[in-house]
């Protein structure tokens, strides 16, 4: 293994292997501690001029796409082995300081917000930054995601408030929590110290709550506590088989496996494997007939709001989208190697320019896209 970061990355594992070989070219130095998590937005640099150069410049920028595959083992998903997934719940990279207060919540109905992925993106620039992984939370709530849409449209709110939150967290190769030496990923690697007891609930946030009657199970919030009484902890409360919780039993613990959880609306959990995108694409692909969505399930509405659109405008933006994507219409991430490169917008309208774009808030440097996701039905 050498000093400059590359982990595990094998040129050899064509044509998909995790994604713990991405890397960026170049960034903004950031002085942030180790291991605190940040919570970053994820915004976008975006040309004034949006014009066809421009367009062909950014399509040679390198892009790394992220495909989802079930987990081949239970212990691939756990936090020793810097996991990117999908759904389930955090691996955690440090896993004792980890956002807590309001900013696990939804800033419209207040509600925990719920894991959708995490990406492990080491930077080799800085030895602080040896591991890196970016997190990501949603709220379920359509009306709370419209919202915040809406709030984005504003220029400049005094306050901003997100129904999607990113966080960051990254260690130097010397730390309390994991070995220095690369992952067996056989099965037998294990943490160096047990983290935070979580919520029995989700899984995902610090229990710091504990249920007033049995005293054995943890929450990160009364809604949660709530929900799990309503859902069947009523009748388990005062059984005496229930075993008393500690951090072994709900946490990212030492020896276990990724912890068990009361909640059902937890989404399934995925491994997310890369791809180079100029390697995805093969004669097979013939434009738009493979689409992101097919045509019959196309929701009318879009449908009547395209419509409306003048064509070289919004029309022109989603052709362009749906071309692109329609190469490997199964990719929900498309991380970006370059700070140079653009996101793919399904639209032109509600773009934000430079202008919107705040500077980064330590060295006030300009912020770049990094990735973008893509939610599939």
């Amino acid at each position: 293994m050498s000093d400059d970061g590359e982990m595990y990355g094998d040129s050899s594992e064509m044509p998909t292997q995790k994604l713990n070989s991405l890397r960026i070219t170049d960034l903004d130095d950031d002085d942030d501690e180790d291991g605190d998590v940040v919570p970053q937005a994820p915004v976008d640099i975006l040309e004034d001029d949006d014009d066809d150069e421009d367009d062909d410049y950014e399509d040679q920028e390198p892009v790394s796409l992220g495909f989802l595959e079930k987990p081949k083992n239970s212990w691939s998903v756990r936090r020793e082995l810097f996991p990117s997934i999908a759904g389930g719940t955090p691996a955690w990279l440090d896993p004792v300081n980890f956002p807590s207060g309001t900013s696990c919540l939804c800033d419209f109905c207040g509600q925990p917000l719920q894991f959708l992925l995490q990406v492990y993106a080491p930077l080799s620039q800085k030895e602080s930054t040896f591991h890196r992984t970016l997190f990501v939370f949603m709220c379920t709530s359509m009306s709370c995601l419209l919202k915040d849409q809406h709030d984005q449209w504003k220029r400049r709110p005094e306050k901003a408030s997100r129904s999607v939150k990113v966080f960051r967290c990254q260690l130097p190769r010397l730390n309390s929590f994991y070995s220095s030496e690369p992952p067996r990923n056989n099965g037998s690697d294990k943490p160096s110290t047990a983290g935070a007891v979580l919520c029995s609930w989700c899984g995902t946030w610090r229990g710091d709550k504990t249920c007033g009657d049995c005293r054995k199970v943890r929450y990160c919030s009364e809604k949660h506590q709530t929900a799990h009484w309503r859902s069947g902890h009523k009748v388990e409360c005062r059984q005496p088989f229930l075993a008393p919780v500690t951090p072994e039993s709900t946490s990212n613990a030492v020896s276990s496996d990724t912890q068990k959880v009361a909640s059902k609306n937890i989404w399934p959990q995925f491994e997310i494997v890369h791809e180079d995108e100029s390697e995805a694409e093969n004669s097979e692909h013939e434009g738009f007939n493979k689409s992101l969505v097919s045509p019959s399930r196309v929701d009318e509405s879009v449908k009547s709001l395209l419509e409306t659109f003048e064509v070289g405008g919004d029309k022109k933006s989603w052709a362009t989208f749906q071309e692109r994507i329609s190469r490997d219409p199964e990719q929900v991430l498309r991380y970006y190697r370059s700070v140079r490169s653009k996101p793919l917008w399904p639209l032109s309208s509600g773009q934000p320019s430079r202008m919107d774009i705040p500077r980064c808030n330590y060295c006030n440097g300009t912020r770049a896209c990094e990735f973008q996701v893509h939610m599939k039905s």
